[in-house]
């Protein structure tokens, strides 16, 4: 199974470092020098971490081959992906990769609907949930503990506890007319 872990974002300085957005809960694993990222385009190849640092909340990664600004700037918006066993757990019982939460049912704690995850983001305050509403809209629910108390793998289910108004972001404005 093939997991995104990072997205390259910008060169950063001119000895061909460049900045990661993070998409893995393990990145001192998955960044770590000398490990192997496959890449979207592929054409850019597997790229091999040299170096690896955090500087201003920003990983910043140099790659084995790639020495200057130019050749930095070149690998903008490549996905880096690794091959996982799909059966892998994280260590901590209270983590999830993402591919473990993608597709699971997000259910209130008084048993209503909320729909499906689709995605997970990682943004930098905080991971958040994507989900899909039965009527095709999206909501964002952070995945936080107070508003996220359970996740249960084997049941297939998010248990969530919104503040009040949070779902209802989703929802479309009401028009004066529906007012009328």
């Amino acid at each position: 199974m093939r997991l995104v872990v990072g997205r390259i974002g910008k060169a950063h300085g001119l000895r061909g470092e460049v900045t990661v957005e993070v998409r893995t809960d393990d990145p001192e694993e998955r960044f770590a020098p000398g490990a192997v990222l496959d890449t979207d385009p592929a054409r850019r190849g597997p790229l091999t971490v040299a170096t690896a640092r955090v500087q201003g909340g920003r990983l910043v990664l140099r790659f084995e081959g790639v020495e200057d600004r130019t050749a930095a700037e070149g690998l903008r918006n490549t996905m880096l992906s690794i091959e996982a066993d799909p059966d892998e757990l994280p260590d901590d019982p209270d983590e999830f990769y993402d591919h473990q939460l993608v597709g699971l049912r997000v259910v209130t704690v008084d048993a209503r609907e909320v729909g499906i995850v689709a995605e997970m983001l990682h943004l930098p305050t905080q991971d958040v949930f994507a989900v899909t509403r039965p009527d095709g809209r999206e909501v964002l629910i952070p995945f936080v503990e107070e508003i996220v108390p359970e996740v249960d793998l084997d049941e297939g289910t998010v248990l969530v506890d919104p503040p009040a108004g949070l779902l209802e972001l989703a929802d479309p404005p009401r028009s004066a007319a529906a007012d009328a």
